[in-house]
């Protein structure tokens, strides 16, 4: 039991790392979303009840790109559809080996992951079924994890993936990369979608890891070829260069048992300075093409400013507020005003931070935030207010779904009451924020 049970994880470990180049590459084959994740589903379950046994194959990713394309071939077969397709994938799977497949998934079967995220970008569908849709066949996240990244129900990401696969199996729409103005025309959807699955490697919804960084790989992966693509857009270079930027500290964001080390507590020599070069030279082309910085751009800026401080302390927390505040013009949002409260605290004092916080904290929008009450739990140590403190930190504890996070939350907590009862002054930084 234990051996499966071992197994299983294995094989659910692999499934994160392989199902959005599997799904990408049956889409391309079978030209439809809905079909080719069936395919890949139905692949994982035979994965299921032979690995336990037999053990994980070499290259699991081949194997399963294997066996979801014979699962394709036998449902024409039972379908008794003979077309030209049909022919196509006959011919192709008796000359295409393993061997190929290995090969491919590096090559034109891994760029199949562009050509996925052009075609769930449809203007066909709406912005918010665009980026639901792209992160679950893609960034392979669980529909509740979508609905944290959005703010909204599970169910209403639910209905809005059904139908957007529904939309494009209906449509039969071209699994290619655009040209010209259909390029531009689904570009600003694209970058979202890269941009909140790094996010998610970055600062991961859930689980017993705080990030995960192969998600973050893959989205910077992306964002070089979009950059590649659409050179004279912005945009698309501030995005490289903000993931650029934030992936030079991953090394540094946890300790050797996994617990998150936060920003300003982070060894900046550890920092990897060519990320960081790569950063601020995409960051200059973006600046470069004549156009004012956009919210990519910006917030490209804000961890430029992180990584041109030698030490903590010397930050300059005031630039950054005001990068915030023209982040908060560019593309407002709950979630950018309480970064920008935590960059006025860090430039000005805790207190007006927490004014802002409180603002937020009087509205819906953030309620089941869990930074929300971590920032508040923050500022409040810092005033010496640790009752109140402790009280946040573990609502937060209580709102997040990360078991690294939770246990971080927790112990925050518990300095709080210690400090309480003692009175001493506690106050630390708050959390890293991710690039929201």
């Amino acid at each position: 039991m234990a051996r499966t049970s071992g197994a299983h994880r294995t094989i659910d470990a692999i499934w994160r790392i392989e199902s959005p180049k599997l799904i990408a590459g049956l889409a391309r084959m079978v030209r439809d979303v809905g079909l080719a994740e069936d395919l890949a589903q139905d692949a994982l379950v035979a994965a299921l009840e032979r690995w336990p046994e037999s053990g994980i194959p070499d290259n699991p990713g081949a194997w399963l790109m294997t066996t979801a394309k014979r699962r394709a071939i036998d449902l024409l077969r039972r379908n008794k559809t003979r077309d030209r397709k049909y022919e196509e994938w006959g011919r192709a799977a008796e000359t295409f080996t393993e061997d190929d497949l290995e090969r491919g998934l590096d090559g034109e079967i891994g760029d199949d992951l562009l050509r996925l995220i052009f075609a769930t970008c449809h203007p066909m569908l709406s912005r918010e079924a665009r980026v639901a849709l792209t992160l679950r066949l893609l960034g392979g996240l669980a529909t509740d994890e979508i609905a944290r990244a959005f703010l909204v129900a599970e169910a209403t990401v639910a209905q809005r993936i059904v139908r957007a696969k529904r939309t494009l199996s209906a449509a039969r729409e071209a699994f290619e990369v655009p040209a010209g103005e259909a390029l531009k025309e689904r570009l600003a959807a694209v970058l979202e979608v890269i941009y909140l699955m790094f996010n998610e490697g970055y600062a991961a919804t859930s689980g017993g890891q705080w990030m995960r960084p192969l998600l973050c790989q893959e989205a910077l992966r992306l964002g070089r070829m979009l950059a590649e693509l659409a050179p004279r857009e912005p945009e698309a270079h501030g995005l490289v260069a903000l993931m650029e930027i934030q992936s030079s500290r991953f090394k540094t964001r946890v300790d050797a048992s996994g617990e998150p080390v936060l920003l300003l507590d982070q060894n900046r020599a550890l920092w990897d300075h060519l990320l960081i070069r790569r950063g601020l030279a995409a960051l200059e082309r973006a600046g470069k093409l004549g156009r004012p910085l956009g919210p990519y751009a910006l917030q490209a800026s804000i961890a430029a400013c992180h990584a041109s401080a030698r030490t903590a302390e010397e930050t300059d927390w005031v630039r950054i507020a005001a990068l915030y505040e023209a982040l908060s013009r560019a593309a407002p949002s709950p979630v950018v005003e309480l970064n920008r409260a935590v960059a006025i605290a860090m430039a000005f004092g805790p207190a007006f931070g927490l004014q802002l916080a409180d603002e937020l904290a009087a509205g819906p929008a953030l309620k089941d935030y869990y930074l929300l009450p971590s920032v508040r739990g923050d500022l409040l140590a810092k005033l010496g207010r640790h009752a109140e403190a402790r009280a946040e930190f573990e609502r937060a504890a209580s709102l997040t779904r990360n078991e690294r996070e939770r246990a971080l939350m927790r112990r925050r907590a518990a300095e709080c009451e210690a400090a309480a009862a003692g009175g001493a002054d506690t106050g630390t930084a708050a959390p890293e924020q991710p690039p929201n």
